[in-house]
């Protein structure tokens, strides 16, 4: 058997991989054991993990593959300093010896870091180093069910490569065309993302949740500015507006006086319409060179099977008007399409490209729900609730859904702790937060009481499968929760003309459904199917929720608070059950109440985790 370990690393949302002979066996990003939210760090223990889920040495693995190219990216940042110089001379100084004392030789750095799992470790051979898009492009196509699919990577940059077109078939994959720093869809985004005073690579689905709050009065000013896109959705940015290029800051003066405003300052202003119309605008276009770009790769290449990758390809609302516009017949999203997303691309790109090996389609999810990190016993955790002081009940598998599902209909919110983690940025219902989307108060009360964010910020439904388009205009599965889609037509509520009248976050005191709590102000919804063979537990919660109900839908929302790395331990579950507002905690057969508990073990989760 041949085993592959990939890793991602040093720039954001550091990641592990191993896979076996083409099958993914584990994966996991190192933020989740670090507690360090976007951890760029060596991946030491998502990588400890991948190797002991798989009862693997280290010594024993046939490759190690690197998720990009440290020699094509320092010719990048070299040749971008030089060309713009003197301009960006102080972070050329700052970057520099980064580079040529630890980044620029990062074999000798990952042999020295590998040998910490295993002084025995030989790296003869075994190191290789894959493209940053080639590694995203592999990690969407080769898991997707298609044999035959167009591959579009969109993300803030790689080695040169902002934007790449791929065409994969059966187990080969080449990039055709390539759009080329400093042209960047993803750092327009995240251009926006940082004026609006969000952080970059961490707040964009904040600019995102915050778009439909405004009215995109700034798209004219943004295409005659900022950005030119062609006919066939490749684009050109004016680089005289940004700072991303040479500087410690994505904009400059220049974009604050084009739009009228200073950068906003989190802590000091409030986010306001202004704000509002400006995230409406930047995600009006950005879903326009989605759009642009995905037709004329199906006119150009008439293949009927999509798959997206890439830090862009989180933007749900932009999937949902591709899936919406039909402009492929199917559309695949790998649900790490982030840089963590990486390290498995690299090891399927080894297996299949490198290596030649055959490839079979799944007609199951090859990705497994995405459900590839660690999971504990009832065993491990009423050891570890006892050792943490916890008062708990333990339930037989029925009584525990019966008595979750009936908590729901009694407005708790609930802890959701079971399986195995999820690899990728979404909760899909194995460290999740759930609640009653019937309830009016859900929302806000979530935000603030629990997840100690913005009240502006949505939340997505899980639904049963076979009952997703009675509820939501969707005709696909979403299982990754990376689509947008609108209510269905018979659960709207008609918003009356003084309703209409409200702007900003006014709106968000309007009931627009029959679940407000997963409806946002534009009637959408972020939607996430749930397969009963994919994850029959949860599937059953929704299942008994329903007979109580006749809502086939919950809330879920991550298991966490602003800042703060996903849940990944028992300990790390019961640590933020017990710093918010949350009312139970199911994990495993285990029910925890929250005024049974010790309050002395109360935890200042509110100021715990920096702003995201």
């Amino acid at each position: 058997m041949n085993t592959i370990l990939g890793i991602s690393a040093f720039y954001h949302d550091s990641a592990a991989t191993i896979i076996q002979d083409g099958k993914i066996l584990a994966a996991a990003q190192e933020e989740r054991f670090s507690r360090v939210k976007h951890d760029s760090n060596y991946p030491f223990n998502a990588v400890e993990f991948v190797l002991k889920f798989s009862n693997i040495k280290l010594s024993d693995l046939d490759y190690i593959v690197f998720y990009e190219k440290p020699y094509l990216k320092f010719d990048r940042l070299f040749k971008t300093y030089l060309a713009l110089a003197p301009s960006g001379f102080e972070s050329f100084c700052k970057s520099m010896p980064i580079w040529l004392n630890q980044k620029l030789f990062q074999k000798k750095l990952l042999v020295k870091q590998l040998k910490k799992h295993d002084s025995n470790f030989n790296e003869h051979n075994k190191i290789l180093f894959s493209e940053h898009h080639l590694s995203h492009a592999a990690s969407a196509f080769f898991p997707s069910p298609f044999e035959k699919a167009i591959i579009l990577t969109a993300d803030g940059v790689g080695e040169w490569a902002t934007t790449t077109v791929a065409v994969g078939n059966k187990n080969k994959l080449e990039i055709k065309k390539e759009i080329h720093f400093p042209h960047s869809l993803g750092l327009l985004y995240s251009a926006f993302t940082y004026y609006i005073g969000f952080k970059v690579n961490s707040g964009e689905y904040k600019l995102m949740g915050l778009a439909p709050y405004g009215d995109p009065k700034y798209v004219d000013k943004i295409l005659e500015n900022l950005i030119d896109i062609k006919q066939d959705g490749s684009f050109r940015l004016n680089n005289e507006y940004f700072n991303y290029a040479t500087g410690f800051t994505m904009t400059n003066k220049k974009f604050e006086n084009l739009f009228g405003e200073p950068v906003r300052n989190p802590i000091k202003n409030k986010i306001t319409q202004f704000h509002m119309d400006v995230a409406a605008s930047i995600q009006k276009v950005t879903e326009q060179v989605m759009t642009n770009l995905v037709k004329s790769l199906k006119e150009e290449f008439k293949i009927s099977n999509l798959c997206l990758a890439g830090g862009v390809a989180l933007n749900c609302v932009a999937n949902g008007k591709i899936l919406k516009d039909k402009i492929f017949d199917n559309i695949w999203i790998q649900p790490a399409a982030g840089d963590a997303g990486g390290s498995l691309g690299a090891a399927l790109a080894a297996w299949h490209l490198e290596l030649n090996k055959h490839r079979s389609l799944s007609k199951d999810d090859s990705m497994q729900g995405s459900y590839l990190g660690p999971e504990f016993s009832n065993d491990e955790i009423k050891k570890e609730l006892i050792r943490l002081g916890a008062v708990f009940e333990i339930y037989e598998e029925d009584e525990l859904m019966f008595k979750t599902a009936e908590y729901l209909t009694q407005g708790d919110a609930i802890g959701w702790f079971q399986g195995r983690m999820e690899f990728g940025p979404r909760a899909l219902g194995n460290r999740s937060i759930l609640g009653d989307p019937r309830s009016e108060n859900m929302q806000k009360n979530l935000n603030l009481k629990v997840k100690y964010r913005e009240s502006f910020r949505p939340f997505a439904p899980s639904v049963l499968e076979e009952e997703a388009s009675d509820w939501f205009e969707l005709n696909s599965k979403s299982p990754y929760m990376l689509i947008v889609g609108d209510v269905n037509n018979k659960i709207k509520k008609k918003m009356t003309e003084e309703e209409k009248k409200l702007f900003g976050i006014d709106k968000l005191n309007v009931k627009r459904s029959e679940i407000p709590a997963v409806t946002h102000v534009d009637y959408s919804a972020r939607i996430q199917t749930v397969s009963k063979s994919t994850n029959p537990k949860y599937y059953d919660l929704i299942k008994k929720f329903k007979e109580r109900t006749d809502c086939p839908v919950i809330v879920n929302t991550s298991f966490n608070v602003r800042g703060e790395p996903i849940v990944n331990t028992p300990e790390d579950a019961f640590k933020c059950f017990m710093g918010t507002n949350l009312d139970k905690l199911v994990i495993g057969n285990f029910i925890l109440e929250k005024d049974k508990q010790d309050l002395n073990l109360r935890q200042d989760y509110k100021s715990k985790f920096d702003l995201d």
